[in-house]
């Protein structure tokens, strides 16, 4: 081996280092740093090119900027890559040329593919073939990378006999298993490795489904939903035309922000940076401030679709048009209006507009009122145009619109839910009198974890309270832009002594129009997460409530869900199938797809877990595990926990362990300290449970057992006060 090699295999794997075995893979290796070289040097030269082209007018400085974007965005992908996106290679059986697969595409010059991206139809066979359908090929090979280098590889005959069958030594790798399980062998680190070398056959199909309708992805601890998620995600914004384009995008829901780091570098490492992520929590800034919500029928009330089905009566209460007579004096004349004419113009809302933003369709429908009045009374009337802005100087007018339909936030109406009694009782009238009073709280808008879902209805609603304002601001700079200006033009007509009265064409109406378009906008601040994304992913979703699931779909209207989950871990039971609690959520159209093999968990763990979940479920999806650590449980007292850590992080230099049970116990660079509720979704080489009887009865102490015991990839201790 070369210096210049790509390949550093250690001295027991010293037949797979023959130059007969890696010489092909290095020269493409070196073919594709050569195109990818071209490939820089012509994108900064694009670059160079745009931000150095001059354009006059708006249209040109957009497409400009946009051209700017483009190569910038590009720039960053190829020099971000690096030889370790080559996952690996696939030979057809056909004897034609290896094909090479990364995570981006990479051409020669002349448009030859050298790699090919994952998520291409050309590269799924990489993933999908199997000995009993190869898919058309004859072998397959898969690199593990390290510091840039390649550690080792795997050759799997996978059809016939493969042409390259020199290059398959007698140590190489014989059945598709062994690249995934040395991965899974590996030491866990406080972040997420990315796996996309090892995506196995059954995540492959999931990953590459379609996403028109809601796709369950259904299984037990360690059969990698979560990978599949990640996946899927940069996945589908590759392959989905809704999504390529940016349209919507789509947004990634996790459980909690520990699990949020741990996945955090996946998606970029797939060169996806578009993704949005969060938790629900974080889909309403009152999160930021909330507390635990103590109370469990408190918890369980807030949860429920009656008290979301709320709000919109709540609102409706401040949407009622006025009855009174009122008299309209204008310029034109005078115009009467009443009941009837005031219901016309309330009614006027088109139906779903947020009720903050509505007030301007409501003087649109009045000035259109009182012009017709006026056109019946008076041979000289205005257009609706010029009454709706001789109506804004009208302050009883104002006055009364303003008082009949206010701006109202959305901490204000949650909050007087809480507040007032009678107001709870009149928009959730199924609420008993015992749930009323549980409900209502001294300090209303002390807000909680459980209000959240609340207040993320109530602002759907109603929409941006600012909104009005800034329109009516703008009107009035723009009006004042205007008034400024044809004061100066009538000074310059005046003074115009030309022959042609050129100063004449200042009076046109594009005039006019144009400055009232320069005038500045006042943006509000965008809220990211507020949707509507094209497609969304829900990780751990079996623990959404029904109110909950309405913030989701809020903000994927068109249903385009991807829904991970596992019965058998939710928090407070899952006693109906996915499709009846969805059906229930409005979305009656699900695919179902389910992970039953558990890549993460040993043999020995699994053996001790699957019986605590199963005494409490016994339809639970319990996982079968695949692989064995060689270590039992072991069982001990708490007085052994400082000792039982001081051992292992002696022992091993590499890896994390994870406390569960212990909230005093204070992390470390290497051992984290969770509740089982903030474990989900992780995994540590080393879990130490303290007192996991403690952790409650029934199926939420069941529950929470089974989910801490599964986080272990390889040891788990279990320590008790007795």
């Amino acid at each position: 081996m070369t210096q210049t090699s790509t390949f550093d295999l250690p001295a027991r794997h010293a037949a797979k280092a023959a130059p007969q075995c890696i010489t092909r893979d290095d020269a493409h290796f070196a073919t594709i740093a050569e195109a990818l070289s071209a490939d820089i040097a012509d994108v900064e030269h694009n670059l160079e090119t745009a931000l150095s082209q001059q354009t006059g007018d708006a249209a040109g400085r957009v497409e400009r900027d946009a051209r700017v974007k483009h190569f910038q965005n590009r720039l960053k992908g190829l020099r971000s890559f690096q030889l370790d996106a080559v996952l690996g290679r696939m030979t057809p059986a056909d004897g034609t040329d290896p094909v090479y697969v990364g995570r981006l595409a990479v051409h020669d010059q002349d448009g030859k593919p050298l790699l090919v991206d994952w998520r291409s139809p050309v590269a799924e066979p990489f993933f999908a073939a199997t000995r009993a359908d190869p898919m058309g090929l004859a072998s397959r090979r898969r690199y593990r990378w390290g510091g840039g280098r390649i550690r080792d590889y795997w050759d799997e005959t996978l059809s016939g006999t493969d042409d390259q069958s020199s290059e398959l030594p007698a140590d190489a790798s014989p059945d598709e298993e062994s690249a995934l399980l040395a991965t899974l062998n590996q030491a866990r680190t406080p972040q997420m490795r990315n796996v996309l070398t090892t995506i196995a056959a059954d995540q492959d199909a999931i990953i590459r489904a379609g996403a028109r309708r809601p796709l369950v992805v259904d299984g037990g601890p360690g059969t990698g939903k979560t990978i599949v998620a990640l996946h899927r995600a940069a996945y589908l914004l590759y392959t989905d035309p809704r999504l390529r384009d940016r349209r919507g995008g789509v947004l990634f829901v996790g459980p909690h922000h520990p699990y949020l780091h741990y996945v955090a570098d996946i998606l970029p490492s797939l060169g996806e940076d578009d993704v949005r992520t969060c938790t629900l929590t974080d889909m309403v800034s009152e999160g930021e401030i909330a507390s635990i919500e103590a109370d469990p029928e408190v918890v369980e009330l807030k949860a429920s679709r009656q008290l979301i089905e709320a709000i919109e009566p709540a609102v409706a209460l401040y949407e009622e048009p006025p009855t009174l007579e009122f008299s309209v004096a204008t310029d034109w004349g005078t115009a009467t209006l009443g009941a009837q004419d005031w219901a016309d113009a309330f009614d006027a809302v088109d139906p779903g507009t947020p009720h903050n933003l509505a007030r301007e369709q409501i003087w649109d429908e009045l000035s259109e009122i009182i012009t017709a009045m006026l056109a019946q009374q008076y041979d000289e009337h205005p257009d609706s145009e010029q009454m709706l802005a001789h109506l804004g100087y009208d302050e009883d007018l104002v006055s009364i619109v303003h008082k009949a339909w206010p701006i109202l936030e959305a901490t204000d109406v949650v909050g007087d839910l809480f507040e007032i009694p009678a107001y709870l009782r009149r928009c959730a009238p199924g609420l008993s009198s015992a749930e009323v009073l549980a409900l209502q709280r001294d300090e209303p808008r002390a807000w909680t974890d459980a209000d959240l879902p609340l207040m993320d209805a109530a602002r759907h609603r109603l929409g941006d309270s600012g909104a009005d304002a800034r329109r009516r601001r703008q009107e009035a700079a723009q009006r004042e832009t205007v008034d400024e200006v044809e004061l100066m033009v009538d000074y310059l007509i005046a003074s115009d002594s030309s022959d042609m009265k050129e100063m004449s064409m200042l009076r046109g109406q594009d005039l006019r129009n144009a400055l009232a378009d320069a005038t500045p906008v006042e943006v509000a601040s965008p809220d990211v997460l507020a949707g509507p994304f094209a497609h969304v992913v829900v990780d751990e979703a079996q623990e959404l409530s029904e109110a909950q699931w309405a913030m989701i779909l809020r903000r994927c209207p068109s249903r385009s869900i991807t829904i991970v989950g596992d019965r058998a871990q939710a928090a407070h039971g899952f006693p109906e199938s996915w499709q009846q609690r969805l059906a229930r959520m409005g979305m009656d159209r699900v695919e179902h797809a389910s992970l039953s093999i558990n890549y993460r968990t040993p043999v020995e763990i699994m053996e001790h877990a699957a019986p605590v979940i199963r005494e409490a479920l016994p339809d639970a999806n319990v996982p079968t595990s695949i692989r064995e650590s060689g270590t039992p449980v072991r069982y001990g007292l708490v007085e052994e926990l400082e000792a039982t850590l001081e051992t292992w992080l002696r022992e091993n230099e590499d890896g994390t362990a994870c406390v569960i049970g212990r909230p005093t116990y204070q992390s470390g660079d290497r051992v984290l300290s969770l509740t089982p509720m903030l474990a989900k979704g992780l995994e540590f080489d080393l879990v130490v449970l303290i007192d996991p009887a403690a952790f409650g009865e029934g199926v939420r102490g069941a529950v929470a057992r089974y989910v801490s015991m599964t986080r272990a990839t390889r040891e788990l201790v279990i320590l008790s006060g007795r």
